[in-house]
C-alpha cells in the first residue's frame, strides 16, 4: 500500500469535475480566488504525518531543485507564508510555524521546498520559461499519482506529458498559452479524478510502468491543481492538493455518472 499501511482518506471531494461542463472538458481551467490556492481539509493531520515521514526518509525521491529555480523556490515560500500568517489555524513562534496539528516547522530559506512540504498539504512544481516552452525546474512531490519526479525534472511541458494519451498537440498548445498568459494575483485551477485500488498517497511510477487496473475500484483519487505566477521571479507554480476517499463517500448520482464515463 505504499509508504504507510494506514490509508489517509477524506470524507468528501472538494470538487467533482465530471459533474461540471467546464471541468469535464480538458483542460478545464477556471479562475481561482487568490487567497484560496492553499487550503486545509479533514485529512490534514494524516497527510502531514506522511509528508513529514517522506521528507525525513526519502528526500531524494520527493524533492528536486535545479540551481536556476532557487530564487523562485524562496519566493514561493515567502508567498505561502504570507497566506499562512493570515490563517488562524497557524501560529508563529520566532522562526518557526506551528501547524494546525500542533507540529512546529522551522522556516529554512536554504531549503524552501522541503520547508513548504512540511507546512501544507499541497505539492508544488515550479516551471520557468526556456525557449518556446516552460520547463520543470523544481518540485516538492510527496504524493505522486503514477509519475516519477526524477524522470520529469528538467523536462518541458510536452516532455512531462509525453505518455498522456489526451495530451495531444492541440492541448499542448492550449496549456502553453495558459502558462504564457497567467498573471500574478490571478491564479487558475482545474481538477481531475481517477479510480484506484490502492489508497496510498505516495504512488510513483516510471514511464511505461502501467498502473494496475483497479479491480475493486474502491477509491477515488482527485487532485485540485492550481496555477499561479510568482510576482518577482515570474515562475509558474503548479500546486496539487490530493484527495482520496472511498467510493461509498461519493454521492450515488455522482458516482454513477463517473462510472458511466470510466467503464
Amino acid at each position: 500500500m505504499g509508504v504507510n499501511s494506514a490509508p489517509v482518506l477524506q470524507d468528501r471531494l472538494p470538487q467533482m469535475p465530471w459533474m461540471d461542463p467546464v471541468g469535464a472538458k480538458l483542460p478545464g481551467i477556471r479562475p481561482l480566488d487568490p487567497e484560496a490556492w492553499i487550503f486545509q481539509d479533514e485529512a490534514f493531520t494524516g497527510q502531514m504525518r506522511q509528508r513529514d515521514a517522506l521528507i525525513r526518509t526519502r528526500p531524494a525521491e520527493i524533492h528536486a531543485l535545479l540551481p536556476e529555480a532557487a530564487e523562485s523556490a524562496r519566493e514561493l515560500l515567502s508567498e505561502t507564508l504570507i497566506l499562512l500568517l493570515k490563517n488562524a489555524a497557524y501560529s508563529v513562534e520566532s522562526d518557526r510555524i506551528i501547524r494546525p496539528d500542533g507540529e512546529a516547522v522551522e522556516i529554512d530559506f536554504t531549503a524552501p521546498l522541503l520547508t513548504l512540504g512540511r507546512l501544507v498539504q499541497e505539492d508544488f512544481v515550479l516551471h520557468l520559461p526556456e525557449g518556446r516552452e516552460h520547463v520543470m525546474k523544481a518540485a516538492i512531490l510527496c504524493f505522486p499519482a503514477s509519475w516519477s519526479l526524477s524522470e520529469k525534472i528538467g523536462r518541458p511541458l510536452t516532455g512531462i506529458h509525453r505518455p498522456v494519451k489526451e495530451y495531444d498537440e492541440n492541448l499542448a498548445l492550449r496549456v502553453q498559452r495558459l502558462f504564457d498568459a497567467i498573471r500574478p494575483g490571478q491564479p487558475l485551477w482545474r481538477s481531475n479524478a481517477l479510480l484506484y485500488e490502492d489508497p496510498a498517497l505516495f504512488q510513483p511510477r516510471r514511464e511505461g510502468e502501467v498502473r494496475p487496473k483497479p479491480l475493486s475500484r474502491n477509491y477515488l483519487r482527485s487532485e485540485r491543481q492550481a496555477l499561479l505566477r510568482l510576482p518577482q521571479t515570474k515562475a509558474v507554480v503548479f500546486s496539487i492538493h490530493t484527495s482520496i476517499l472511498h467510493v461509498d463517500r461519493v454521492p450515488p448520482e455522482a458516482l454513477a455518472a463517473f462510472r458511466a464515463l470510466h467503464p
